[in-house]
């Protein structure tokens, strides 16, 4: 039965649907009522394959990027196409989406561990902690999680690691790409920042224009393009490259 079931990373997947479907009704109206989001692209959410898949997007805030995508999502495999319309498509959500986040923002309280439990993948960061910059090695077992939340499905990430805009793309998206071979879509999101505040709890602006366009997937070599260039790809994918300052 699906009330015992639980995902790969040990969370019980009805208690995390459920938790996915009281947020979504929570967030629904600053999409669609307060801030009207326009969505382009997704269309190719439903032509994707059911695990292996990297989407990669630029951050404006902590919690409402990776919720937006999660709406938008389910509403295109419920078939509305870039549309919110009629929250229904919350009552059939996709269990194996997953987010990578970072393990010292998700733990600070409960509301954060609420919101980690549906989805989130927590590493820790190698060049940030407690604000401060920093230098520490790469963790073994976050690169276990990241595998393994796309071996078994779709998996977010946010290259740059930081809310700030033209921030530099992190390399250890494009190792990700290099061990995976993932499908790897590109998401780009724009106005979250003039509309909320960094957090993306707190409204800051009555009918802003939000957007999230899904583009098609990004043509990589895997075997044969290095680090540095496939890092390069995901600035431009993401609109974050310096061409587009």
């Amino acid at each position: 039965m699906k009330i015992f079931k639980k995902d790969p990373f040990g969370y019980n997947i009805f208690i995390k649907d459920l938790l996915i479907k009281i947020l979504g009704i929570l967030s629904y109206r600053r999409f669609t009522v307060i801030n009207n989001l326009t969505i382009k692209g997704s269309e190719i959410i439903k032509k994707l394959p059911d695990n292996n898949v990297l989407f990669i997007a630029n951050h404006h805030t902590y919690f409402l990027d990776v919720t937006a995508m999660i709406h938008v999502f389910n509403a295109s495999l419920n078939n509305r196409k870039n549309s919110l319309k009629n929250i229904g498509y919350l009552k059939k959500l996709k269990s194996n989406v997953f987010f990578i986040a970072e393990k010292e923002t998700m733990t600070k309280g409960l509301f954060t561990k609420i919101l980690a439990y549906t989805g989130a993948i927590l590493i820790s960061r190698t060049w940030k902690s407690k604000g401060r910059s920093i230098k520490r090695p790469i963790n073994t077992n976050d690169i276990d999680k990241i595998n393994k939340a796309l071996d078994n499905g779709w998996l977010i990430t946010f290259p740059q690691g930081t809310t700030k805009n033209w921030a530099p793309i992190r390399k250890g998206t494009a190792y990700i790409i290099k061990e995976n071979n993932p499908l790897i879509i590109p998401i780009v999101i724009k106005g979250f920042r003039n509309a909320f505040d960094k957090t993306g709890l707190k409204l800051i602006k009555r009918g802003s224009e939000i957007s999230l366009t899904i583009k098609d997937p990004l043509q990589v070599d895997y075997k044969n393009e290095s680090i540095e260039q496939i890092t390069e790809k995901i600035s431009v994918a993401i609109e974050q490259h310096e061409s587009f300052k």
